[in-house]
């Protein structure tokens, strides 16, 4: 099996701090969360969308909680003096060990 990955940006302009990106990955899961909530029917609402906007919709605010996590990264090596490269080396590690993903 071939390694998917995804790379998302640092982004500009903003000043974060490790607990205000705390905050806001919170917030977003949140928004995920609701989102499948609301648009699965789960909270009571009729939902007019077909399954595609739907899906859309949900893929939406996942990628705003995976943009939000990647800044907390960021925050946590330019502010705290972690080693993204080796972080991620460890994680991909405890992956294969775990199984979950085949070393190459």
């Amino acid at each position: 099996m071939q390694a998917k990955t995804l790379s998302l940006p640092r982004l500009n302009q903003l000043s974060p701090t490790m607990e205000s990106t705390a905050l806001k990955l919170m917030e977003e899961a949140g928004e995920l969360a609701q989102a499948i909530g609301k648009y699965r029917g789960l909270s009571g609402e009729r939902v007019n969308m077909d399954e595609d906007t739907v899906i859309l919709e949900i893929a939406r605010e996942l990628l705003d909680v995976a943009q939000t996590a990647v800044t907390m990264m960021f925050v946590m090596q330019e502010q705290h003096g972690i080693n993204i490269e080796d972080m991620l080396h460890d994680h991909w590690t405890k992956l294969e060990r775990k199984g979950y993903i085949s070393a190459e």
